[in-house]
């Protein structure tokens, strides 16, 4: 057998990377689960109320982060082991923004009654003729 072949099979990083690589492969068909009812709960309420659940949406995008950084360390992307060796993902949804919004669109339902907005003609080119006079006199400033 090769050296470095031999020193690889009896280093026990690998074999203890093998065993986290089982479990957070466990945790995210666990994260997958849960991901699949936090979807079906969300198209749920969505569909009862007519708008989506903030705090599910702000766990989904939290789980899917987590998922995202589990897999990053299962193809050896990463060397950081995701949750619970590290912090819990943060969602970047802001909910407090998102309440303001809901209620702007409750008060106001009427539709906008702006006409639209009108396009810009595009620019034509000069044409050979008037680019030549254009030349032999040169606007006076």
């Amino acid at each position: 057998m090769d050296d470095q072949l031999k020193s690889n099979l009896t280093s026990s990083k690998h074999w203890v990377r093998l065993i986290y690589m089982i479990l957070f492969a466990i945790a995210m068909y666990v994260a997958f689960l849960v991901m699949m009812v936090l979807v079906a709960a969300q198209f749920l309420f969505a569909l009862v109320t007519g708008r989506d659940n903030l705090q599910l949406r702000k766990f989904g995008d939290s789980l899917s982060l987590y998922m995202f950084k589990t897999l990053q360390y299962l193809i050896y992307k990463e060397e950081e082991k995701p949750f619970p060796f590290a912090d819990w993902p943060e969602s970047d949804v802001v909910i407090e923004d998102d309440a303001e919004e809901v209620v702007a669109e409750d008060v106001e339902e009427k539709p906008e009654t702006k006409p639209p907005a009108k396009k810009a003609a595009p620019k034509r080119k000069a044409s050979p003729k008037k680019k030549a006079e254009e030349a032999k006199d040169p606007p006076e400033e």
